[in-house]
């Protein structure tokens, strides 16, 4: 099996779990508040580990204005939607929204980057992206009674954040992945991406807009939950991805990171005491069955 594979399959282990981390904070200080407040903290971290250990020397002007523009794009503009559809369609729904990103991802790739996709890696993204449906749109089972799965407000606008940061997290990967495939340093990259997303928030938390300020008091406990979210998504999560593009073809290393959607089902088992549905677990299924036609 691959190592890059691996690594995307990593990434979306880790945002599996940010999902549930994130919804509490997230409610407290709303989307723009919480996504400052997490990406500032995974700033800092990739900034001090990058400058520790050197890894920023040699960063060419060409690969920092593309990266800047990838974290742009995927992360200030991605995930930040991602958290307004999260917090109206709770992390199961956003979750499957998110994963469109991967046929999104496979798609561009092949037109812009020219990347050849087998019959078989073809099937595997079908497949893959048809269970991530199946196991996030199918009916709740017994978690449905859990807040988890409560839905705030029209469902379309909901619907219309996730398709949003579904299509900034396709085009964002795209972007980075000719500097990464030219043997980018992932960290390095990371702390690029995620500096250029706290620099687009902090100028527009800084409007006078009452919408884009944080809602909430910034608590001990939100703070920390923010950091593990960060550390978890961004730190851990966006430098696998990051690496996963330096070997994988994007529609590969998309489809594999869009398995939080399944991999979250056992989480959410685990976290609320409640089963998901059949339907949920068929659809696991047919996106491992997917995955195991993509490694091979």
């Amino acid at each position: 099996m691959p190592l890059h594979e691996i690594a995307a399959v990593g990434a979306a282990m880790c945002w599996a779990v940010t999902g549930l981390v994130s919804q509490w904070p997230a409610q407290r200080l709303g989307a723009f508040g919480f996504t400052w407040l997490r990406q500032s903290l995974v700033a800092v971290m990739l900034l001090a580990v990058v400058a520790a250990t050197g890894r920023w020397h040699g960063v060419q002007m060409d690969d920092f204005l593309r990266l800047a523009l990838s974290g742009f794009i995927g992360i200030f503009l991605g995930d930040t939607l991602l958290y307004f559809a999260l917090l109206r369609l709770g992390p199961r729904r956003s979750g499957a929204l998110f994963a469109l990103n991967a046929p999104l991802a496979a798609l561009l790739g092949w037109v812009t980057l020219g990347e050849d996709l087998t019959p078989h890696i073809v099937g595997g993204i079908i497949l893959t992206t048809l269970g991530v449906a199946l196991a996030v749109l199918g009916r709740p089972g017994r978690s449905g009674q859990h807040r988890f799965e409560k839905i705030e407000g029209p469902v379309w606008i909901g619907v219309g954040f996730g398709i949003l940061a579904a299509v900034g997290q396709a085009v964002g990967s795209l972007i980075a992945r000719p500097v990464m495939a030219s043997g980018f340093d992932p960290l390095a990259a990371s702390m690029i991406r995620v500096c250029i997303a706290v620099l687009g928030l902090s100028l527009l938390i800084s409007l006078p807009f009452k919408a884009v300020k944080p809602q909430g008091r910034m608590t001990p406990k939100v703070v920390a939950l923010s950091a593990l979210s960060g550390f978890m998504a961004m730190g851990v999560g966006m430098t696998l991805l990051m690496f996963a593009l330096q070997g994988g073809k994007v529609g590969v290393v998309s489809t594999l990171s869009a398995l939080s959607p399944v991999l979250i089902l056992p989480v959410i088992w685990l976290v609320t005491g409640m089963r998901p549905s059949a339907t949920s677990w068929a659809g696991a299924l047919v996106a491992v069955a997917g995955m195991a036609l993509i490694f091979l």
